[in-house]
């Protein structure tokens, strides 16, 4: 029986070319030439790269254009719009654990 391991088996992401692309807000041969150069990790898939995410983001940061790009055209401009901030819609873990009392107490006092 193989010997398991405390540390949970990391998932790999894999994208493909069109979606590293979009994600990093470059132009799809960029991520080609990358693939060519051997700067970052795939399989095929059914005759398809798919790009291991991983290597993706250590490449992208390596290359500073496409660091920038990835921050003015890729996922980086969403990044501002996803910040909460109204406090009133992200709850703290005070008012989090008070709502889990209140509900403790609403199943006791119906038995």
């Amino acid at each position: 029986m193989p010997e398991t391991n405390n540390k949970q088996a990391k998932e790999i992401i894999r994208v493909s070319i069109s979606e590293a692309a979009r994600l990093f807000g470059v132009n799809p041969q960029t991520i080609r030439r990358a693939i060519k150069s051997q700067e970052i990790t795939y399989v095929v898939v059914a005759g398809r790269y798919k790009i291991n995410f991983e290597s993706l983001v250590r490449w992208s940061q390596k290359k500073v254009t496409v660091k920038n790009k990835a921050e003015k055209y890729g996922i980086g401009q969403y990044v501002d719009k996803w910040k909460i901030k109204n406090t009133l819609y992200s709850p703290s873990p005070k008012s989090i654990q008070k709502e889990e009392l209140d509900e403790e107490n609403n199943n006791s006092s119906k038995l």
